[in-house]
């Protein structure tokens, strides 16, 4: 009987579950999930998605900014404080994704990575399959530049290889794989190959689109070889003679050669907004400040970018609220660099004004407007490296090339400004005053600190950029913030890793902080930016 029993349950069982599974995978599959998505998409994520850091980050530590209030939130660079909340803002923009107002993204890494792995074994994307390495070679570098040793090699691949503790690997041997890359991608580009309609830089939908094939890949061509020069330069300090050689690689390839050239996003503000830009205006905005080292910078030289840069508003507290702001660069006062708010309102500061302090803002209807672009690379940065290395004898033209270099360069970025909401031309005779400029003004002696100062002003909005520019030449002289003696009378050297990594990743984190030194610290170099 119990036999019996027992065979009847299991045919029962078998035709149940046979009932069951007849439909099974119909039942449970939503009709209206994403089951698979266009790698160009992909790559139009993520040509949005590295912009994390804000403006309280490097643009602090190289004094083109100040938040001088020191309300725990607010800790970090304006006080050499180690806090996660200024230091993570890289590293979730491309390893984890941020969901800000209006502008949402998934970690770009992991969109690039995804990208790659979609397209492995197809053979009519070779350009796409070039542009995706190109910009996952651009990110990875401003990742080394931040952090020294990161994942790399690893990273990306929870989804693709079930991956899901990256370790870290060697910033030098990431910087060796990121410069194969861009020689690689860079060379595969093919001018009769497929046409990447959804690139944000180049494609149908860019600022300024091109509609060929051919034209599209000589843009990103230029890209890859401005990148390389750029990575070239990197090795200026710890090998000048690899610096050299990629810079001739870089220049022989073909770099940008004007303002066409840039690598830029336009928003609209509804759809996307400029996401640095957004607390200036909706979290306190009196607590936001241009630098004294930045504001004397362009006082001092009468600099025609100075009222699209910054600008001082009736209440700091509501800069929209003003129709019209004093624009006048002799009016303009930046923050002095390690100075409390509460200091500020008394001699021999400044004092108050409305609701906020008696200084000058960054102008947040142009140059930190909500639908300011957001600048990657730009030819203006690619023509002052030229400049430098020129100047170096690295490639042809002696001082004459450099200077021409150079002036070439601080045209392009005054006119990068006409693309800004509110941006206007500026009249030639300002161009020629400033560059003839006594402090401004080309000369043998001085080159190396003229060039990277312009570099300095050139990256206003791309604080990673000029913090990583100003530790590999020691330009613009600029006087460490003493609020206290955190960082050794110097300045930070690196941002540290986010704490919750050294529980979510324990084992390859603790690897990684033994092999930077065993301290996770801002004043540990990584292997470029040598004493």
């Amino acid at each position: 009987m119990r036999k019996i029993i027992y065979v009847i349950t299991l045919s029962s069982s078998i035709f149940l579950f046979a009932g069951c599974a007849k439909d099974f995978v119909k039942i449970n599959t939503n009709p209206y999930a994403v089951t698979s998505i266009d790698p160009a998409l992909l790559l139009a994520g993520a040509q949005r998605s590295f912009n994390g850091t804000g403006w309280e980050t490097e643009n602090t530590i190289v004094q083109q900014f100040v938040n001088p209030f020191n309300a725990g939130a607010t800790l970090g660079p304006n006080f050499n404080a180690d806090i996660d909340n200024f230091n993570n803002a890289r590293w979730e923009a491309s390893y984890v994704g941020t969901a800000p107002l209006n502008n949402p993204t998934t970690g770009g890494l992991k969109n690039l990575v995804q990208a790659l792995a979609n397209l492995n074994g197809s053979s009519n994307t070779v350009n796409l399959k070039s542009m995706i390495r190109i910009w996952k070679a651009y990110a990875f570098m401003n990742l080394v530049d931040t952090y020294g040793d990161v994942p790399y090699f690893d990273a990306g691949k929870a989804y693709t290889d079930g991956i899901f503790y990256p370790k870290y690997d060697d910033d030098a041997a990431i910087y060796a794989d990121i410069e194969k890359e861009l020689r690689e991608a860079t060379a595969a580009l093919d001018p009769a190959g497929d046409y990447v309609s959804a690139d944000l830089f180049f494609g149908l939908h860019a600022a300024i689109p091109v509609t060929t094939v051919s034209a599209q890949a000589t843009q990103w061509k230029k890209l890859g070889n401005s990148l390389l020069l750029r990575l070239g330069m990197r090795y200026s300090k710890v090998n000048p003679t690899k610096a050299q050689a990629l810079v001739v690689e870089a220049f022989n390839g073909g770099v940008m050669t004007s303002n066409a050239d840039n690598v830029f996003v336009k928003y609209d503000g509804t759809i996307a907004t400029n996401v640095a830009n957004v607390n200036l205006v909706n979290n306190n905005p009196r607590f936001y400040y241009v630098a004294e080292p930045f504001v004397n910078q362009l006082k001092s030289t009468n600099d025609p970018r100075s009222g699209f840069i910054m600008a001082k508003f009736a209440d700091p507290n509501s800069p929209l609220g003003d129709a019209n702001p004093d624009l006048s660069i002799a009016n303009q006062y930046g923050v002095p660099v390690g100075v409390l708010s509460d200091a500020l309102a008394h001699p021999p500061y400044r004092g108050l004004r409305g609701g906020g302090y008696d200084y000058s803002q960054l102008n947040v209807k142009i140059v930190a407007s909500q639908t300011a672009p957001t600048f990657w690379v730009t030819f203006a940065q690619t023509s002052l490296l030229l400049a430098e290395a020129a100047k170096r004898g690295w490639i042809p033209g002696g001082d004459g090339g450099a200077q021409t270099y150079y002036e070439a360069g601080i045209i392009a970025d005054i006119d990068s400004y006409t693309q800004y909401p509110n941006g206007t031309s500026v009249p030639g005779a300002d161009k020629t005053a400033y560059l003839n400029d006594p402090a401004v003004a080309y000369n043998a002696t001085d080159a190396l600190e003229l060039i990277a100062t312009q570099y300095w002003i050139a990256n206003i909005t791309m604080g990673t950029e000029a913090w990583a520019n100003f530790r590999r030449t020691g330009f613009p002289v600029l006087s460490p913030n003493l609020f206290n003696n955190d960082l050794n009378g110097g300045f930070i050297r690196r941002l540290s890793y986010p704490d919750y990594e050294s529980s979510n990743n324990k084992s390859n984190y603790f690897a990684a902080v033994q092999a930077i030194g065993g301290t996770d610290n801002l004043t540990t170099r990584i292997f470029w930016d040598t004493p």
